[in-house]
């Protein structure tokens, strides 16, 4: 059974118990046939009131509807003591709680010990002995507490179910997100790569067949990296490396006739770091081979203090403004945004004076694990 319907199950069972006791202490006072009708009748009413004024859905009711039930059980309650002058001891502790949960406290503990104190009137105007009437305040005072702790613990249940569907939820559609931007970050660079190297394979075929074969070669290494990057993907991991990347990127510009000056001087980095910039390199060369024509490219990683920055210029840029991020379906450097501030770093990208574009990504030596759940491309804990 659900945990709120559980939690529900118990009060309902309490509540029961509570009016199986009522209608024991009036058969035992010897009622009427007539007399014992009417209390069952009246404690039906008054515990199915105060199964509903317990329900986690009371408290928001408009203030009327609460009083009005308040009032219909306080009515039911009392009505055999009043006609009968019945006491049937234990039916003021519903009441009492329904009191304390669906009224401020500034109204509510005055009425509930009013309550208590009516019970130990109709103890004392009963004749009972003064132990029963006390007896009777203290069941009274005590099946209040215990049924407004019951009322207050359901609520909580249901909060707490209903919370943990929204975080299932969102983890889902963090789960989107994370495989959306990692399929766009991973993938990207290598599509271009391949469109690039299949074009040049198309000039050089009628021409120059062993160069042609020989770009074929790259095509097939590109589109098998590209398959790994997939099952990253799905698997829900990533480590690259900026070396590595840095290799390939070169690799890709010979391959588009853009002159490569490339400089990897940031010593050993961080995993987590180092899969951070290495996307960020995927993610600035796909920008380039997408919307600029550049004829030449510097890329540099180096190491200052305890900054690791990442810098990356080109010369083909123009007046185009889609590799800022702002074109139709461009996500990647937002992406790489959000990625780098994660791990308490920054991003600038645009236009120098002189026309060029730059691409700059700073980071912490030592990365800031501040990154959203599900992220797990980017970040992974240190060794």
């Amino acid at each position: 059974m659900p945990a709120p319907r559980t939690a529900r199950a118990f009060t309902a069972f309490a509540l029961f118990s509570l009016a199986t006791v009522a209608f024991m202490n009036v058969y035992w006072a010897g009622a009427s046939n007539g007399t014992y009708v009417i209390c069952v009748v009246l404690a039906l009413i008054a515990i199915g009131v105060s199964f509903l004024v317990t329900s986690p859905q009371a408290p928001g009711w408009p203030p009327a509807h609460r009083y009005l039930a308040l009032g219909v059980q306080a009515v039911a309650t009392h009505l055999p003591f009043a006609i009968f002058e019945l006491s049937w001891g234990s039916m003021g502790g519903p009441l009492a709680g329904a009191v304390l949960y669906l009224l401020p406290l500034r109204i509510a503990l005055p009425l509930f010990g009013l309550i208590v104190s009516a019970q130990v009137a109709m103890g004392i105007i009963g004749g009972h002995g003064i132990l029963r009437t006390v007896y009777l305040g203290l069941v009274t005072a005590y099946i209040g507490v215990l049924l407004y702790g019951l009322a207050r613990l359901t609520s909580l249940v249901i909060w707490l179910d209903s919370s943990r569907d929204e975080r299932a939820h969102a983890a889902v559609r963090r789960e989107r997100q994370r495989f959306s931007r990692d399929l766009h970050d991973l993938l990207g660079c290598s599509l271009s790569a391949i469109t690039l190297k299949a074009e040049l394979v198309r000039r050089l075929l009628p021409e120059r067949p062993d160069r042609a074969g020989q770009e074929v070669a790259g095509v097939l290494t590109i589109a098998r990296q590209a398959l790994t990057d997939v099952r990253l993907v799905a698997s829900g991991y990533g480590e690259l490396t900026v070396r590595s990347e840095m290799a390939s990127v070169e690799d890709i510009l010979v391959t588009a006739d853009v002159r490569a000056r490339t400089r990897v001087d940031c010593g050993p980095l961080h995993p987590l770091l180092d899969t951070v910039l290495a996307t960020a390199l995927r993610e600035g060369i796909t920008n380039i081979l997408r919307y600029s024509r550049p004829r030449e490219v510097s890329i540099t990683a180096t190491r200052q203090g305890g900054t690791v920055r990442l810098t990356m210029v080109n010369d083909g840029v123009g007046g185009r403004a889609h590799i800022l991020g702002t074109g139709p379906g461009g996500h990647g450097l937002s992406n790489l945004r959000a990625r780098l501030e994660s791990i308490g770093g920054s991003f600038r990208a645009g236009l120098a004076a002189d026309g060029r574009f730059i691409l700059c990504a700073e980071a912490p030596a030592d990365p800031v694990l501040a990154r959203p759940p599900g992220d797990h491309l980017s970040v992974r804990a240190a060794p």
